[in-house]
């Protein structure tokens, strides 16, 4: 074993000491890590300050109590968290999860990720996690005000929009972003850019819903190109049912390509004549308006079926696109979209696939996005608000499109040279994780031990 593999092997080891029962992190961090033997053998610096050790501790963790009442007046008690991993190139930036499965390790995991995700974007941003294992499903509007107000009364010790500023994730939509600002404005008595995702009527960006489906399209259609071709006329299939999926439905029926699934966490729908515009429309009000489950939709569209239990990858497809959560891709499932013929895996959220999965797609050399690139739009639009906050203006819809459209290709662009630069031509995964993990370490080591 080389010297920088006997290093690396090293730090894993104390990540995962120091970690314990966090698989998510110790995947994510295991993943970018290995991918970095070329860097740190090129550049011994890295290795000299000590990078690796202190790229994967947060920076800071905070933990705290989240009491609220319920429609019953029963109280009720969840956790709040913000993992604050990173600042080198800026403010932390980074998503609030309210779901039940939260917890500090799948946080961190995030946050990981988020640091190398921002690093791509080319924009001054960190990277940071937070949420709550609060489930927002079946509450009333009410009760997900009381909630938000009890979490941000805590959470505004932390962050401002020069040190931490949060946005959407999974469970935190345009009415919790609503009510968190709310009461971050009435508490610090300040109307600032501390949320992003906000509605445009009162600071947000034009374009912010769409961004990270729109900009794992853009990205996917980058990746085509290489090879000469395009989404047009592609059968894609689509985990989800959520914004993400959404507008990646939205953004491939405009490029001429044909969505065929969709998915929550009961089930798949697969509709062979397409999920077009008018289905669409009808998807967003199931699940954004009436919150309904998407097997729904078989009892709407004549010649459409559920899949009880199922996910998405075994339905033949050129295109593949996970939109849903981490790990939803197995090495199984990877083999089967490769045995079906899918030319593409451009992931929409982060880190959907399995290691092995990982493995199967880069063997098998079909364009693979991996989501710290191919869903970085989110985040890119994010701090895009952020620069319109600081201005006090609003942008076009053209203008932040136009914006969203030039930072996707410039992330495919960095990504797929740095790969190259490398000695690994096509390898996107080595390509993101190098490319982001440099800017961060330079700016570590030019600010000093801190």
């Amino acid at each position: 074993m080389s010297k920088v593999k006997t290093y690396i092997q090293s730090v894993l080891d104390i990540v995962k000491s120091r970690n314990p029962g966090e698989k998510e992190f110790f995947q994510a961090v295991q993943e970018v890590l290995e991918s970095l033997e070329p860097v740190l053998e090129r550049h011994p610096k890295y290795q000299d300050q000590k990078i690796l050790e202190r790229i994967t501790e947060p920076e800071r963790v905070i933990m705290f109590r989240v009491p609220w009442l319920d429609d019953k007046g029963q109280i009720q008690i969840n956790r709040g968290f913000r993992v604050q991993m990173n600042s080198a190139i800026g403010p932390y930036k980074g998503g609030l999860r309210f779901h039940p499965s939260v917890n500090v390790g799948i946080l961190k995991f995030l946050a990981f990720e988020q640091v190398f995700k921002n690093s791509l974007t080319t924009l001054p941003m960190g990277g940071g996690k937070g949420g709550s294992d609060f489930d927002p499903k079946g509450k009333s509007d009410n009760e997900v005000m009381r909630f938000c107000q009890s979490f941000m009364t805590e959470l505004c010790k932390h962050i401002g929009a020069n040190t931490d500023v949060p946005a959407g994730d999974i469970g935190v939509g345009g009415r919790e972003i609503g009510y968190l600002f709310g009461q971050y404005k009435r508490i610090i008595n300040e109307f600032t850019g501390v949320l992003t995702g906000k509605a445009v009527k009162w600071g947000g960006s034009l374009i912010r819903p769409e961004a990270t489906g729109y900009g794992c399209v853009f990205f996917a259609q980058n990746m085509l190109a290489t090879r000469g071709d395009s989404i047009k006329g592609k059968i894609c299939t689509v985990s989800g049912s959520g914004n993400v999926a959404q507008y990646t439905v939205e953004k491939i029926n405009q490029l001429g390509g044909k969505c065929v699934t969709l998915s929550d966490s009961s089930g798949t729908i697969y509709d062979p004549a397409g999920i077009d515009a008018e289905k669409l429309a009808w998807v967003m009000e199931l699940k954004n308006v009436r919150r309904g489950r998407i097997r729904e939709y078989a009892d709407k569209f004549k010649g459409s079926q559920y899949l009880d239990g199922k996910r998405p990858w075994g339905i033949k497809c050129d295109c593949a696109f996970p939109s849903a959560t981490q790990n939803e891709i197995s090495e199984e499932d990877a083999k089967t979209l490769v045995k079906n013929g899918c030319k593409l895996v451009s992931e929409g959220a982060n880190m959907p696939t399995e290691p092995g999965g990982v493995e199967v797609f880069l063997q098998s050399k079909i364009l693979y996005g991996p989501g710290k690139a191919a869903n970085a739009g989110g985040v890119a639009v994010s701090g895009l608000e952020m620069a319109q906050n600081a201005q006090h203006t609003n942008w076009t819809r053209e203008e932040v499109e136009r914006r969203l459209k030039e930072i996707m290709d410039a992330i495919h662009t960095q990504v797929k040279t740095t790969a190259e630069e490398y000695g690994m031509p096509g390898n996107y995964v080595v390509g993101a994780n190098i490319a982001g993990f440099v800017k961060v370490a330079d700016a570590m080591i030019d600010q000093g031990l801190v």
